[in-house]
């Protein structure tokens, strides 16, 4: 490898500014080592996220006078993620031995339950993707 090859990668990383999202990321796992707090920030991030994602809503119904349904869709993807992570991760000590112990334990039963909406969620997605007004009018305008 040449000397411009690697200065050319060099400066195409700085460029894209993906060095900002691993400091971050390696500043944020060291806290969380270092704290044993990886669970909590996790969670903190996701409920993060689910505010710009609703904010992100809001602004767009403010602009456009209608609201994406994708957005909204992804902020309950990501609230279902979180209720997921603590059953599964925090409030959790029940033994899985078998099917039945799904309906035996309301943790359990939870978890099952979350699972079912994260799938229904994710077939939503998947549906607005391929609905979308946006995607449907600019392949009317590509014919």
């Amino acid at each position: 490898m040449s000397l411009q090859t690697i200065t050319k990668k060099f400066i195409d990383f700085f460029n894209f500014k993906f060095y900002l999202e691993i400091v971050v990321a390696i500043v944020l796992f060291v806290y969380a080592m270092a704290t044993d707090s990886m669970v909590e920030i996790i969670i903190a991030l996701l409920y993060f996220i689910m505010l710009l994602e609703i904010v992100r809503a809001v602004i767009g119904f403010i602009r456009e006078q209608r609201i994406k349904i994708r957005i909204i869709i992804d902020a309950f993807i990501i609230l279902a993620l979180r209720e997921f992570i603590v059953n599964v991760v925090k409030i959790n000590n029940e033994k899985f031995d078998g099917f039945d112990s799904l309906f035996s334990s309301s943790t359990n039963f939870h978890i099952l339950v979350f699972s079912g909406v994260l799938i229904f969620l994710f077939f939503l997605r998947w549906l607005a993707y391929f609905t979308s007004p946006d995607k449907l009018h600019s392949k009317n305008n590509k014919e």
